[in-house]
């Protein structure tokens, strides 16, 4: 596996490089030897954050942590990692329609982890279980973070009065709103 490691804010030490490559090098069972993990280190104010971006073909793995120490920060981003692959693996498992060895094209996961048979926890798994039906009105995206706001939610789903398009906003970390618009390839 391929590290690429950078820092915002912070000085990627040789220590800091050594944790990061053994906890994440624990993944490598799960992945091919030229797989590029992205790493980005910051810190602002007490909070110590990690993003780890992993591509493989047709979607990407990734978790961002934060905590006070960035060395607990890393701890909780190789768990994540670890279950999304669990989840990962089912779904490619689930395409072949239980038949492992017929799995789609993998890109960077190893064969042999999608053949393992070792099976997550049932708790693992995704349920959907409830599912609400609302009517959507038009309204422009300033509206609908108003409306977010009112009902106390941290998304809103809408239908953009401007682009006649399904749209969603929510509100950030920092307190101010993102919009997301659809775009189909």
């Amino acid at each position: 596996m391929n590290f690429i490691i950078s820092g915002k804010n912070i000085e990627v030490t040789a220590g800091l490089r050594e944790t990061i490559e053994q906890k994440l090098g624990k993944l490598e069972r799960y992945f091919t030897p030229e797989t590029e993990i992205t790493v980005t280190l910051s810190v602002e104010k007490e909070r110590q954050k990690i993003e780890v971006t992993i591509p493989v073909k047709g979607t990407i793995i990734r978790s961002e942590q934060t905590s006070n120490d960035m060395y607990v920060s890393i701890d909780l981003v190789e768990e994540i990692i670890e279950r999304q692959l669990r989840k990962y693996k089912n779904k490619l498992v689930a395409k072949s329609q239980g038949h492992p060895t017929q799995a789609a094209e993998t890109g960077s996961i190893r064969r042999e982890f999608i053949e393992s048979d070792d099976t997550p926890a049932e708790d693992d798994e995704i349920r959907i279980v409830r599912t609400k039906k609302f009517g959507i009105k038009p309204m422009y995206p300033e509206d609908a973070c108003l409306q977010m706001e009112l009902l106390g939610h941290s998304f809103f789903v809408f239908s953009n009065a401007e682009t006649d398009e399904v749209n969603v906003v929510y509100k950030r970390k920092d307190g101010s709103f993102g919009l997301i618009e659809p775009e189909f390839s």
